[in-house]
Order: structure tokens, then C-alpha cells, then sequence
């Protein structure tokens, strides 16, 4: 339950309640009227708020990125550069799968109901996974620069198969109930670190 308020901060309270629902229910599941239910506020003081359930979808999402920045991004940023960098940002992608919602992560599941769904909500998806996936790539770019990946590592590539292995840990964690989906992830996450290393020099 939300308690009454004033200004961005009940708005906030707000969003962090749909967020989690959303993880709960799906985005698609999340309307004004299961919100209010939820938070024990009338329909009509959400509208004040959000004037359609897409309008409230979209919110929900960039809250839900915001919450990502914080969690993952910036504390990442922190880390020096190189391989520390791009772990630290493994670890904390894991971490908010496993912990940021109860419903699992909001960013998956939205995928799955609205990749062909065109329209804001898609829109707004597909924003946060390209600046997601650019930071990723610049992360790895700075292993490559410090010489603790080979210079010939293609950082989107790196990308791309960082984000399955996540994926399938999220399938695996959420779906197949797997007590080693975590343990399965790290073991891929280093074979894929170590094939970017550059070669021990000869003896």
C-alpha cells in the first residue's frame, strides 16, 4: 500500500509499487485499475499521475531503467577499467535478476510480451536495451584498451553473448527452477572472459 503523499515522492512510491507488480502480472497486466487495487488509491487519483495505462507502462519502464543506473550502471562505472570493470558489471546484472524484483527482471519479461507489439511501450524497450548493450560495448572496450582483452575482441559481440548468458540464466532461474542456474551462468561468463585474454607468451 502506498501511503498519501506530496509531490515526485509519491509518485515514486507509486512507480515502485507497479514496477513490482509489473514483475508479478506482466507489463501487459499492468493497468490503472490493478494498481489501484494494489496501492489502495483511487482510480482517479492514478490518472493524476498517469493519464492512460500505456502512459503508466511507459513510466513504469523508465523508473525501472533508473533503478537499473543506479543498482548496476553506476557502481560498474566506479570499478577501474578493464576486465574489473566488465566483471563488476556481470556480477551486478546477476544480482538484479536474482534480487531487484519478485517477479523476476521487468526488462525480460517485457521483451517477451511486447517484441511485436509496436507502439511506446516497445519503443521505450527498445531504448533501454541499445543504451544498455552501448555501455556494455564501451566496457569491454576498455579491456581492450588495457590490454586485458586481445585487441582483435569485438566488444559487440561480446555484448551479444554476455546478453544470452544472462538470458539463460533468467530461463533457467525463473522457468526450469535450476538451484545451479547461477553457478552455470559464472562458468560461461569466465569461458567467455578467458577466450578474450591474450595468449601467455611463449616460454
Amino acid at each position: 500500500m502506498v501511503d498519501v503523499g506530496k509531490g515526485e515522492s509519491t509518485k515514486v512510491a507509486i512507480l515502485d509499487e507497479a514496477a513490482e507488480l509489473a514483475s508479478l502480472v506482466g507489463l501487459g497486466g499492468l493497468t490503472i485499475g490493478t494498481l489501484a487495487a494494489a496501492t489502495k488509491l483511487s482510480k482517479s487519483g492514478l490518472y493524476a499521475h498517469f493519464d492512460s495505462k500505456e502512459a503508466l507502462q511507459v513510466q513504469v519502464l523508465q523508473h525501472a531503467r533508473d533503478r537499473f543506473t543506479d543498482v548496476v550502471m553506476r557502481p560498474t562505472i566506479a570499478a577501474p577499467r578493464g576486465e574489473a570493470r566488465v566483471r563488476e558489471f556481470f556480477e551486478r546484472w546477476i544480482t538484479w535478476q536474482s534480487t531487484a524484483f519478485d517477479g523476476g527482471c521487468i526488462f525480460v519479461d517485457a521483451a517477451s510480451e511486447f517484441d511485436d507489439q509496436e507502439g511506446p511501450v516497445r519503443d521505450e524497450l527498445v531504448r533501454a536495451e541499445r543504451d544498455k548493450l552501448e555501455s556494455l560495448t564501451l566496457i569491454v572496450g576498455t579491456a581492450v584498451s588495457e590490454g586485458h582483452f586481445r585487441d582483435d575482441v569485438d566488444p559487440e559481440q561480446f555484448a551479444y553473448e554476455l546478453e544470452g548468458i544472462v538470458l539463460a540464466h533468467h530461463h533457467a532461474r525463473r522457468l526450469m527452477r535450476d538451484g545451479r542456474a547461477e553457478e552455470r551462468a559464472r562458468r560461461a561468463f569466465d569461458r567467455l572472459v578467458d577466450d578474450c585474454r591474450p595468449a601467455a607468451p611463449s616460454a
